[in-house]
């Protein structure tokens, strides 16, 4: 047989063995792909780090990933079948609010892909969540309360009750009483994601309590529990994205998703027909999680955090918080 008709055959057969979403079956650009936010790209926090990961596979990748933002509980259903009738390939979406919306529509479009980033719910064939290891990044936050603490209080929150926020708000405590074992915890739930007027509301109620670092991932919810601290001149550390800059000298670290790192490597899976129905997961390991820090924070607070990151990277703790709590 001519070897070059050999050659020919085997990169036809390596073309159309990849799979459905194989980067050669065309280009990244060509691809229609999507990303469904809850809230507005600029609110300082998921929604706006969710944002920044889809620019950084725009560039990186060649995609040309759109997304829409602010889509209301009672729009999802209809906003994933929107796209999937005008033939989407790739829809993500920000928020495990998505998960039972993606269960009950992906069965009738199964040539779109549906993955919802920070997703618990995978199914074949097209259900394929990506999930970063919150509680990884609270982990380290935690430390960084437990060390700027000086009242020994401090006040958490988080949007919804849910097995995800129990689990992140449960190691964010643990890791704190690490450096403070006699530590007085006040948390709540705002059961909100947007309420900025309740975020400050609650946080004033924590540091009236005795409370000096707050500690809120309820996206918008967040900036008016922000507000409050500087107001009451106590500390915040941030969450989800770099805070810093959104009140220096109130917050004082940031924990931080790198979704740029995230969802390129996400898509790129996606593209080279390797992402599967599974959940996909991702924390300090796969440079996920992040930390920046205020010129407030000591170089033993840091190294402390260090500590922690080869810690967890080694599997020396954290092993536990594998099982969800039951109650919050």
């Amino acid at each position: 047989m001519n070897r070059k008709f050999v050659v020919m055959v085997l990169a036809v057969v390596m073309l159309f063995g990849l799979g459905a979403g194989a980067a050669l079956a065309k280009a990244p650009g060509e691809y229609k792909m999507v990303l469904v936010l809850p809230g507005p790209v600029n609110d300082q926090s998921w929604n706006a780090t969710n944002y920044a990961g889809l620019q950084a596979v725009n560039k990186e990748l060649g995609t040309k990933m759109e997304y829409v933002e602010n889509v209301q509980a009672s729009d999802y259903e209809s906003t994933f079948r929107n796209y999937a009738e005008r033939g989407y390939d790739l829809i993500m979406a920000a928020g495990t609010q998505f998960d039972e919306p993606a269960a009950r529509v992906a069965p009738k479009y199964p040539k779109t892909v549906f993955c919802v980033v920070n997703g618990m719910n995978a199914a074949e064939p097209n259900v394929m969540p990506v999930l970063p290891k919150e509680y990884e990044a609270s982990f380290l936050a935690g430390i960084v309360a437990g060390h700027v603490t000086k009242s020994g209080k401090i006040g958490i929150a988080g949007g919804f009750p849910n097995k995800l926020m129990i689990r992140l708000l449960n190691t964010y405590e643990w890791a704190a009483r690490i450096g403070r074992p006699d530590l007085q915890v006040t948390r709540a739930y705002a059961n909100s994601w947007s309420d900025v007027a309740l975020g400050k509301q609650m946080a004033s109620s924590m540091v009236d309590g005795g409370a000096d670092v707050l500690f809120f991932y309820a996206n918008q919810v967040g900036l008016g529990a922000i507000q409050a601290a500087k107001e009451k001149g106590v500390k915040y550390v941030g969450f989800a994205s770099d805070q810093n800059s959104v009140a220096p000298g109130t917050v004082v670290a940031s924990v931080y998703f790198d979704f740029a790192n995230m969802y390129t490597w996400a898509v790129k899976k996606y593209l080279d027909g390797t992402l599967k129905p599974v959940v996909n997961g991702a924390g300090i390991a796969e440079g996920i999680v992040k930390v920046a820090y205020s010129d407030e924070v000591s170089p033993e607070v840091r190294q402390a955090v260090a500590d922690a990151e080869e810690a967890v990277k080694k599997g020396d703790v954290l092993f536990f918080l594998s099982e969800f709590p039951e109650k919050p």
